[in-house]
């Protein structure tokens, strides 16, 4: 019995990451020539040169752990937000946050912005974009709920999705607003370390946030009204969640453009192993997310050359018919 108890306790199965270290494993072994993954990561971490190091230092290793990342950071703003809502057709782009940077990464391609950075300008004026809807968002709100909150980001959302269509319509010529839709559809190639040490402190930062805020995702589950009796700030503990996922969020979109239905998905994957635990929901979602974006970035690279499909079209191809099938059974659950 004192067995079962401590096994219940237990947030997700250990199957799930060793899941996640047997596909990370498989993203560095898959590419148009075959390279010794061992061998290639002993000579880039020694400094000897090779074609193996340059390889899996440059091209591989960051790509794999930018999918990684990218994928967490989803998996985890998605669950935290839909314990918060208590909503399972939560998404994390109802922050605002995910507009906000491809709005800011657009306007790089379009106004010129920033020239001095050459490839890091997007993922700047990305999370600038990010903060400035959030800001906007937290004004619209006021003192509200955390649901007028969702609400007031959706609004803002919708705000710079508009904008983000009128920079498109203007684009100056028909090679910038390729490159801007190109970007738009999302992908973690052509991308280095100096990216993902980009993202790294906005994913510490984001997670920690809705980690710290733990004990009212597990109170919110039983109700408002008892997790104010356990002396929790719903408003303030709400803010910091959504704050929380506005960061993972628009620090991932500015670093690989938009990757739908990653963070709305990947939770209902891992809720059979959270027990329907919000608090317990987080790292399994957060691994799911992950693995769910380094497969989809595998079957990228498995496509033939020259009709490579764009990551964020494939998630989408992949998380929409997912994302149906998920209210057909809620359909049928509230009949």
């Amino acid at each position: 019995m004192k067995f079962l108890k401590i096994a219940k306790k237990i947030p997700s199965s250990p199957a799930l990451f060793l899941g996640l270290l047997a596909v990370f494993f498989l993203s560095l072994t898959v590419g148009s020539a075959p390279v010794p993954v061992l061998t290639g990561l002993f000579d880039w971490l020694t400094g000897q040169p090779g074609i193996p190091a340059l390889v899996m230092g440059e091209i591989r290793l960051p790509r794999t752990l930018l999918a990684l990342s990218v994928g967490a950071a989803l998996g985890l703003s998605g669950a935290a937000l839909q314990g918060l809502l208590r909503n399972p057709l939560a998404d994390p782009s109802l922050t605002g946050a995910s507009q906000g940077a491809a709005l800011g990464a657009a306007s790089v391609f379009y106004f010129a912005l920033l020239p001095g950075l050459g490839v890091f300008a997007p993922l700047l004026a990305g999370l600038i974009g990010a903060g400035l809807t959030l800001l906007l968002t937290l004004w619209l709100a006021g003192p509200g709920r955390p649901a007028l909150l969702l609400l007031a980001g959706l609004a803002i959302a919708s705000l710079s999705g508009a904008a983000l269509a009128a920079v498109l319509n203007f684009a100056p010529n028909p090679f910038a607003m390729q490159e801007l839709v190109f970007w738009l559809l999302g992908s973690v190639s052509e991308r280095g370390m100096a990216h993902l040490a980009f993202l790294l402190p906005a994913l510490v930062i984001g997670s920690l946030l809705i980690w710290w805020q733990r004990p009212l995702l597990a109170a919110l589950s039983l109700g408002e009204q008892v997790a104010t009796s356990l002396g929790l700030n719903v408003q303030r503990g709400g803010r910091v969640i959504v704050f929380g996922a506005a960061i993972l969020v628009g620090a991932a979109v500015a670093t690989a453009g938009n990757i739908g239905f990653v963070g709305l998905i990947a939770p209902h994957l891992a809720r059979p192993l959270a027990q329907n635990r919000p608090d317990r929901l987080l790292l399994p979602a957060a691994a799911i997310g992950a693995t769910l974006v380094l497969l989809a970035d595998i079957t990228v690279r498995l496509m033939p050359p020259g009709r490579e499909v764009r990551l964020g079209v494939l998630t989408a191809l992949i998380g929409a018919p997912l994302f149906i099938r998920l209210i057909w059974k809620m359909r049928r659950e509230w009949l």
